[in-house]
């Protein structure tokens, strides 16, 4: 198995995955990818697209959401199959399990002057939570035939290895 990574998956995570597929004794090598961020050369029709968490795969639907969605057009109409893997941890292992989800953004509260006094408001009243990721997630599902994996990050390696490993 050879195994191209996109040039530009973030060099911080990079590393760390590297070492695994390194201990793993799979071949891999950095260059662009038309989708997604890990491809086995064998199966150029399958693609993972790494997130780090939940809050990056959050971002991604909700805040860049055009960009996500041309990513997830371009994959279809080329026939090329998205499985976009999370490395959340943290009691997430299925895609039914995101619905309950709790954004932390939620929990991160400011102090504020009203009235002359110190009053404690929720600085993301509007931040999206599980049970409104988990629709969106599955209406992508859906419409664009994607398929949603969920690891911890020790084991990101050895996951991107089983998914594109090629079945005989």
């Amino acid at each position: 198995m050879r195994i191209q990574i996109d040039s530009r998956e973030h060099k911080s995570e990079l590393k760390r995955i590297e070492s695994q597929l390194d201990a793993l004794g799979v071949d891999h090598f950095r260059s662009k990818l038309y989708v997604g961020d890990y491809m086995n050369l064998d199966n150029p029709r399958l693609v993972i697209d790494r997130k780090k968490d939940l809050g990056e795969l959050c971002g991604n639907v909700c805040q860049q959401h055009e960009r996500f969605r041309r990513e997830l057009e371009r994959a279809l109409e080329n026939e090329i199959k998205i499985i976009i893997l999370c490395e959340h941890g943290e009691g997430i292992e299925r895609l039914s399990d995101v619905h309950f989800w709790k954004n932390p953004r939620a929990e991160i509260y400011e102090w504020v002057m009203e009235d002359g006094h110190p009053v404690k408001r929720q600085k993301y009243p509007k931040a999206v939570q599980g049970t409104s990721l988990y629709k969106s997630l599955c209406t992508i599902r859906d419409k664009y035939k994607v398929d949603f994996e969920f690891c911890d990050k020790s084991e990101t390696g050895y996951k991107i290895m089983k998914l594109l490993e090629v079945q005989k």
